[in-house]
């Protein structure tokens, strides 16, 4: 086949294909690394069957060319009919193209559209119960970084971050509050986990893959991105690691990788992968106006204000005891920078996290508070499933204060409330579609405690109920 016939077949090819996907909806693929056009651009079509995006085709030129001394050093390399290629190839490879997403207009950050404090405040105690410091706190931080966003610099008082560090036990609801503030202000929210951080260089995330998933929740809008939340839990886990005869990959050097992340710079992040490598394309990110929120359990810590706060005892009548603390459910509340340093948290890393508070452990009476009060609460979400087969869910007191006990036994928090609620109302869920003649199920603390049954109301009770 000579030059002319070959571009003849090429154009032949183009013109075929164009044809056949003015309306199937699918997309070609590259031959060699298989990403499809909306990702890698135009294709070029090389034979029948066979596409090759213009990355892989300037790889392979470059390849010919640091070789074309001695082609035979190439290895594998045999030169073939670029025709005969579509015999191997059983079908063209084509992908199912995504449908548009339809564009809506970019909304300017106006300073009139910010909430209040007090609103933002009000808008989250619908959907949290308790933490009323440190919904304090988060609604006046959001508020102070959300007016200095749209300010930026209009003169020459520039206004700090307000980066924030969340202490508090499992289960508190420290991402809950996260996610509800993020929902409230429509803004991109990246959750990302600091245990899977490493250094760079070594196997797990880099330190950029944190922005990487803020990134995609902003539909790889770089501008949108750059006014988002960053919540980065498990932050104690990046503590300083009291060995040290070894590298500390994932300790120390992650707080120091995340200094320029926090403050602000420009940072380049790959799009689409958790790390950067030769086929993911890179954009540059300002971290400036992102709001970080770090979060922890930091387990051992109240150890570390235990000690603080018993150097203070002293010999006498009027000394404290050295288990004064032992049983204090908010020791965590007393928490200093002094402490969080001694846990092994580096002194640039919380100098760069002015804002630091603790939450409140969870008592039985706001465990059964979160079970009834909250917008989307548990028992509504069950209510709500079993009136589509029209059947009524009723919690008495009791079965409410059984739950929160069994929830405290477990000593996990708000997480223990849906697993105890999941046991219990399996067989309601699978029992109740089979009877159409039932119309009111009411859980009892006897059948949380497991010595007794619901109580079973049929539809005629329930009728003559109504007329009398």
């Amino acid at each position: 086949m000579d030059e002319k016939d070959y571009l003849e077949e090429v154009e032949e090819t183009k013109e075929e294909g164009k044809e056949e996907e003015k309306d199937n909806g699918y997309e070609d693929v590259c031959f060699l690394c298989h990403r499809p056009e909306s990702r890698t651009g135009k294709l070029i079509t090389l034979a029948k069957g066979i596409c090759i995006c213009s990355e892989c085709m300037q790889k392979t030129m470059d390849t010919f060319q640091n070789n074309s001394s001695d082609l035979s050093k190439i290895p594998g390399l045999s030169f073939i009919n670029l025709a005969d290629l579509q015999n191997m190839i059983p079908q063209r490879q084509k992908v199912k193209k995504k449908k548009p997403k339809e564009e809506e207009p970019v909304k300017e950050l106006n300073i009139r559209d910010i909430p209040a404090p007090h609103k933002i405040k009000a808008s989250l105690d619908e959907y949290v119960i308790g933490q009323e410091y440190a919904k304090k706190v988060m609604s006046v931080a959001v508020y102070n970084h959300y007016k200095r966003v749209v300010t930026g610099t209009q003169d020459e008082i520039e206004i700090e971050k307000s980066n924030m560090l969340m202490i508090g036990p499992t289960g508190s609801g420290k991402t809950y509050l996260v996610k509800t503030l993020a929902r409230l202000l429509d803004v991109p929210l990246a959750i990302a986990d600091a245990t899977s951080l490493t250094e760079a260089g070594y196997i797990g995330d880099d330190i950029e893959s944190v922005l990487s998933k803020l990134l995609a929740a902003a539909d790889n809008d770089v501008e949108r991105a750059e006014r988002g939340i960053v919540f980065i839990d498990e932050i104690d886990k990046i503590a300083k690691k009291k060995d040290t005869h070894h590298r500390d990959v994932s300790g120390e050097s992650v707080q120091q990788g995340m200094l320029k992340l926090l403050e602000g710079a420009e940072i380049e992040v790959p799009v689409g992968a958790n790390s950067k490598n030769a086929m993911v394309p890179l954009t540059t990110v300002n971290t400036r106006n992102i709001l970080f929120i770090c979060g922890g359990a930091f387990p051992e810590l109240s150890d570390v204000i235990k000690e603080r706060l018993n150097k203070k005892s002293s010999m006498g009548f009027q000394a404290d005891l050295k288990d004064k603390y032992d049983k204090e459910l908010n020791l965590l509340q007393k928490v200093t920078v002094e402490d969080l340093r001694n846990f092994g948290m580096i002194p640039e890393f919380l100098g760069r996290l002015p804002i630091i508070f603790s939450l409140e452990s969870l008592t039985k009476e706001m465990l059964v508070r979160i079970l009834k009060e909250p917008k989307n609460a548990i028992l509504k979400q069950y209510q709500k499933l079993l009136a589509l087969d029209e059947v009524d869910l009723i919690f008495n007191e009791g079965a409410l204060e059984a739950i929160a006990e069994k929830a405290m036994e477990k000593d996990t928090g708000a997480r223990a409330l849906r697993a105890i609620i999941e046991e219990f109302m399996l067989d309601i869920m699978y029992e109740i579609p089979k009877d159409d003649n039932i119309g009111r199920v009411t859980i009892t603390r006897e059948y949380i405690e497991h010595t007794g049954g619901p109580l079973i109301t049929m539809r005629g009770v329930l009728q003559l109920e109504e007329q009398g």
